[in-house]
């Protein structure tokens, strides 16, 4: 039969690498995260303020707001800004992927140019905000924003600082219209392009199914012929190749896509070459994954020279599929399923295309 903890009896745990205190009074569960690190002195700190807790709870004067042990346990100052984001960063180390990392290792030296071993406040964020408008674009500097408020939001359920100074503030972005997308026309003069020139015909059928799935290059680069169901009909998008590895979908979640029966024929001609089922279904010319900017670079930007064609990026061929099928009246949520798109951000980017805007009537003529 299991032991119950005698009354008053508070824990000491290590969770992601800071201290905690863990209890049960009255058939109710309380944790308290002190926001120190893992080691020897502040496990001492932890152990006083479990027995200052337990003491409280024996004597009849627990406090059940916590307030009076959510107290700045860390000796010294406030933490630094600094020193704070580096915490965050060995919170985040094992949830993001190594390029994503590194924009965080970017705004730590960021930080430590403008912050020194101060720690941010509300007089000092909107300062540093402007600091790096004037040193960044507009969209990069949003972005590390997005970046300092998710961290002091967790540094707040840390108990590392008491409060988002970033909270409240923002980036404003000018307005940008995005190009118009490629006509019918010049899809197909650029499929057929690549079939017929010598050195490009290699991304024919690559380029047809990004023109035709509306994918992301990463998503059409790292397709494996087990992604596909038996009669090719229906492709699964859950593995992305982009930078030169191999990792999740940008959004992390995965989809099916019923493929055009245009698609589909392509593939099962295709198929014949297929090695294994995790084989690529579009490798490179000498095998392994496409490498993007190699591509850009060279194929895509040579075919749109030789057609004579306004040179968009490689992306403007999802941007091309979303925009022609809005534009036959397909039900933008559908769109996004497919696509893999946040329904919020179709309408934003795409609200002129979406049939269902309103068009002002003609009341005048």
């Amino acid at each position: 039969m299991a032991t119950r903890k005698p009354k008053g009896a508070v824990s000491v745990e290590s969770y992601r690498g800071f201290l905690r205190l863990r209890w049960r009074l009255h058939g109710e569960r309380y944790t308290i995260s002190l926001g120190l690190p893992d080691d020897a002195i502040n496990q001492q700190i932890a152990a006083q303020k479990a027995h200052t807790i337990k003491m409280d709870i024996l004597s009849g004067n627990f406090d059940s707001t916590l307030k009076k042990y959510r107290a700045d346990n860390r000796p010294g100052k406030t933490i630094s800004a600094v020193k704070l984001f580096q915490h965050f960063i060995q919170y985040k180390a094992k949830q993001v992927q190594p390029r994503t990392l590194e924009k965080y290792h970017g705004l730590v030296s960021w930080l430590d140019e403008f912050y020194g071993d101060r720690p941010a406040s509300a007089k000092n964020t909107e300062e540093f905000i402007h600091w790096l408008l004037e040193n960044l674009e507009a969209v990069t500097a949003k972005e590390r924003l997005g970046l300092l408020n998710a961290c002091w939001e967790w540094g707040m359920k840390e108990s590392l600082v008491s409060e988002n100074p970033w909270q409240e503030l923002k980036v404003r972005l000018k307005p940008k219209q995005m190009p118009k997308p490629f006509t019918l026309s010049e899809v197909k003069t650029i499929i057929q392009a690549f079939r017929d020139h010598s050195r490009c015909q290699h991304y024919a059928d690559y380029v047809q199914f990004k023109f035709e799935t509306g994918c992301r290059t990463g998503e059409a680069n790292g397709l494996r012929w087990r992604h596909l169901n038996h009669d090719f009909s229906v492709a699964w998008f859950g593995e992305a190749h982009t930078h030169r590895q191999f990792k999740d979908t940008k959004t992390g979640k995965a989809r099916d896509f019923k493929l055009a029966d245009s698609t589909v024929a392509m593939l099962k001609q295709r198929s014949a070459e297929a090695s294994s089922s995790d084989a690529l279904v579009f490798p490179a010319p000498k095998g392994g994954a496409i490498d993007e900017g190699n591509f850009a670079e060279r194929e895509w930007t040579t075919i749109l020279e030789v057609c004579d064609i306004t040179y968009l990026r490689p992306y403007y061929t999802r941007h091309t599929f979303i925009s022609h099928c809005l534009e036959r009246g397909m039900n933008p949520v559908n769109v996004a399923q497919m696509t893999g798109h946040n329904v919020k951000t179709l309408f934003e980017r795409y609200a002129g295309l979406i049939q269902s805007t309103p068009k002002a009537p003609a009341l005048f003529s």
